[in-house]
């Protein structure tokens, strides 16, 4: 069968495509390693590229400076809301308890919970039926310049036992969770997030069918064959019709962290950042492209599947050319 020219025709990939229920990625497999917590959020600021002397010993660029595409990931520090014990029967896994360690006034109202603040309860979370422990973390996005107030919450894994767990939570529950303290430069992560919205688009679009003679019968838009009648009776969904293009939640593997760092000149473009602004707290520089819109969140999580790595490439410059339009 020949390859097709557009990577959307001929091939299923994820289906159904229809929106993602919530604006940020949800994980569902998380790898257990290292030890505290097992991934952090940023938002997408935008694109840069930087020049780097390729370390690779295995590459055919060994020692020469490349050009690397980059995207700016900025990462406020996380705070924890909430605590969860985890048991597990024959059915499965099961919340035992969950103990509130978040202060925050405005909290509450923001994200629409009433649980009381209990932090003294911590250590009835750690039984001989708990499994293991996780926490509800939630961003700040009031300290970047996206201009939005309601943070984001969501559940995140940690490493080690539940007595090490809950030694992560008490340490810190108060002063919060920053990136380098997950991650280090070089490391590789996966990235869960909801990709551009593009709405209702035809067929063409969608998956990338040719466009029908100028002699076609009603469309020249639309599906050339709706597929065998005998025995069927219907259409299968494997025909390419209209539908939601876009907005959908998608897992990107094996992300390479090439800097981390709070020094802010170092990447901001003159004039800012378009449909963003400038980054003002600390932030990821990843290696090639991620997927979603400026401004949306993305959260990154230790790898599931890693296969080989790479010696980070040495950076020798970061374009902070404007980007604005002349």
């Amino acid at each position: 069968m020949p390859k097709a020219k557009n990577p959307r025709h001929g091939s299923m990939q994820v289906w159904p495509r229809k929106r993602a229920s919530r604006q940020y990625g949800r994980v569902r497999s998380w790898k257990i390693q290292g030890e505290g917590l097992l991934g952090f959020a940023g938002y997408k600021a935008g694109m840069t590229h930087v020049i780097a002397t390729d370390a690779d010993k295995h590459s055919l660029t060994k020692g020469e400076d490349i050009f690397i595409p980059a995207t700016i990931l900025e990462c406020p520090p996380l705070k924890i809301y909430s605590v969860r014990s985890y048991t597990q029967d024959f059915y499965g896994l099961h919340v035992a308890n969950e103990v509130v360690v978040g202060k925050e006034k405005e909290l509450a109202r923001k994200i629409g919970t009433k649980k009381a603040h209990d932090a003294k309860a911590l250590d009835k979370l750690v039984t001989p039926e708990a499994k293991f422990l996780t926490v509800l973390v939630f961003t700040h996005p009031g300290a970047t310049g996206i201009g939005k107030k309601k943070p984001e919450l969501f559940e995140m894994h940690l490493a080690g036992d539940p007595a090490q767990q809950l030694a992560f939570v008490k340490e810190h529950a108060a002063a919060g969770i920053k990136a380098s303290d997950v991650f280090k430069e070089g490391d590789y992560v996966d990235a869960h997030a909801v990709t551009q919205g593009k709405g209702f688009q035809g067929p063409v679009k969608r998956f990338g069918i040719a466009i029908r003679s100028h002699k076609s019968e009603k469309t020249k838009r639309g599906p050339g064959s709706l597929g065998g009648w005998s025995a069927q009776q219907h259409v299968m969904y494997r025909v390419a019709h209209a539908g939601q293009m876009g907005y959908h939640l998608r897992t990107q593997y094996n992300n390479q962290i090439l800097k981390i760092s709070t020094d802010a000149s170092l990447v901001n473009p003159k004039g800012g950042f378009v449909n963003y602004g400038v980054v003002k707290n600390e932030y990821l520089i990843m290696k090639g492209s991620m997927p979603g819109p400026k401004k949306r969140l993305i959260r990154l999580v230790k790898p599931i599947r890693l296969d080989r790595v790479r010696t980070p490439p040495t950076i020798q410059e970061i374009s902070t050319r404007s980007q604005q339009r002349r």
